[in-house]
């Protein structure tokens, strides 16, 4: 693992200890490096639609999450610019959760990333992707910026 892998992963726990969605889902992050990242939870009852399943919008949201850790991996602060899904099939109540994302591209302040969303038995649960767009700032403070 390189000292960016390592940087990477400081920047996406920073950012999930900034957020009140991760931690309130139970949101762990597994693993990730530069321009990827690996998260989970374990699907509740609140999360569950009509249906007895989980909502799309629980698994879009774990998608998304990923996405925002693996396009911000290099502390240049990035946003969602566009995103869709496809969802393949149910989680249920207990499930763990798994997405994963990747980055496919990136062009000056623009960003492809592709996220796999799985269940515990590795079954597709959706596929997303997202376009991400570079804006100003950083999400940690580098040393440079502090002596300024």
């Amino acid at each position: 693992m390189t000292e960016n892998d390592k940087f990477a992963q400081r920047i996406a726990r920073h950012m999930l200890s900034e957020e009140g969605t991760g931690p309130a889902w139970g949101i762990d992050y597994e693993d990730g490096g530069v321009g990827w990242s690996q998260i989970s939870f374990t699907v509740k009852d609140d999360m569950l639609n009509g249906h007895g399943t989980i909502h799309g919008g629980m698994l879009f949201a774990l998608a998304d999450t990923a996405l925002a850790y693996a396009c911000n991996s290099r502390n240049d602060r990035s946003v969602a610019q566009q995103a869709s899904i496809a969802f393949l099939s149910p989680a249920l109540a207990g499930e763990k959760v798994t997405a994963t994302a990747r980055e496919e591209a990136l062009q000056g302040r623009s960003g492809v990333y592709n996220v796999a969303v799985t269940g515990e038995d590795g079954r597709m649960l959706a596929t997303f992707q997202g376009l991400s767009r570079t804006i100003r700032g950083h999400i940690i403070e580098t040393k440079n910026e502090q002596e300024n």
